[in-house]
């Protein structure tokens, strides 16, 4: 078998059927919420609901914590999401897409250095700062929340907190032994880019209506 494939198959030798499906219909879900996302529809917010409900246990399967965390953490972000993207009066969307408020650049930067600081010290406090693994997926935790937090916000930005979460993300997913996760976030990077021109499109063309 070729190294790399051998590499990438090697760690699912080990698992059962059930967590291998388990993974995949995660990542399925996952790049269908991205897709979602993309296109400024909000099934995004359903579809990513099963995928990060799901990737709470098999990131505590894998001993992620940061990550675990953040699974959660989007669960409920994508319940507010929903809330706000579908708020509307007399049929006009009243959040539509827009770029962030000195207000939202001020809670972004609260939001990470918060994150840094507290999956760091859950890291530090379970005694698994030991592994290169920890400050890594600590960052990676909070540039993700502060990026979910933009989307449900329904901001630009918050693609490009995705685009470097997600390309720090691909090297630690396949680390850990989740070629198929890894995979999924390679493939995130690429929708990530073009969700961003996307939506930068979409912004610009509400600009030369109004």
């Amino acid at each position: 078998m070729n190294p790399i494939f051998d590499f990438f198959l090697a760690p699912y030798r080990s698992y059962s059927t059930a967590a291998i499906l388990i993974e995949a219909i995660a990542v399925f879900t996952g790049l269908l919420s991205v897709w979602y996302a993309k296109q400024n529809k909000i099934g995004v917010y359903p579809t990513g609901m099963i995928s990060t409900g799901l990737y709470v246990y098999l990131l505590f399967q894998a001993g992620l914590l940061g990550d675990l965390l953040i699974n959660a953490y989007y669960f409920l972000m994508s319940i507010y999401g929903w809330m706000y993207w579908t708020q509307n009066k007399e049929g006009i969307v009243l959040h539509p897409i827009a770029q962030m408020t000195t207000a939202e650049k001020k809670g972004s930067l609260f939001l990470f250095f918060g994150a840094l600081i507290l999956v760091g010290g859950l890291y530090w406090t379970a005694g698994y700062w030991t592994s290169w693994t920890a400050p890594v997926d600590t960052l990676t935790t909070a540039l993700f929340f502060v990026g979910m937090w933009l989307m449900a916000r329904r901001k630009i930005a918050h693609w490009l907190f995705w685009i470097v979460g997600d390309l720090i993300a691909i090297p630690l997913y396949l680390y850990k032994g989740l070629g198929l996760t890894s995979f999924q976030y390679l493939i995130f990077t690429v929708l990530a880019f073009y969700g961003y021109l996307e939506w930068k499109k979409r912004y610009n063309k509400t600009l030369q209506i109004a």
